[in-house]
């Protein structure tokens, strides 16, 4: 399976995404909302729209019909796949750093 590192200096605000997602489907601004509240940075519209092109590009994410004239995204199963194994890889290597950092 490929991981979010394939989609290069998009591979950050994909996760940021894809956590947000996670809780339930989201338009473009909700996201950027959630994304601030979860990280403290708001996502910018390019950044925002290039990393959930890509996402939709691995199937990821997928959208929903338009409400109200935005268009609402939802996760995949192979997103939630995705999401799941960075997560682990990340608790991983959180895990590993907090030890070095407790022997030094």
């Amino acid at each position: 399976m490929a991981g979010l590192a394939d989609l290069g200096r998009f591979s950050e605000p994909a996760l940021h995404i894809l956590i947000s997602l996670a809780a339930g489907p989201k338009h473009g601004y909700a996201m950027q909302d959630d994304i601030g509240g979860l990280t403290g940075v708001r996502p910018g519209p390019g950044t925002l729209y290039g990393a959930i092109r890509r996402l939709e590009e691995h199937a990821y994410i997928e959208a929903l019909p338009e409400q109200d004239r935005r268009k609402p995204y939802q996760l995949t199963d192979a997103g939630r796949a995705a999401l799941g194994a960075e997560l682990q890889r990340m608790r991983s290597l959180a895990a590993t750093g907090l030890r070095r950092l407790a022997v030094a």
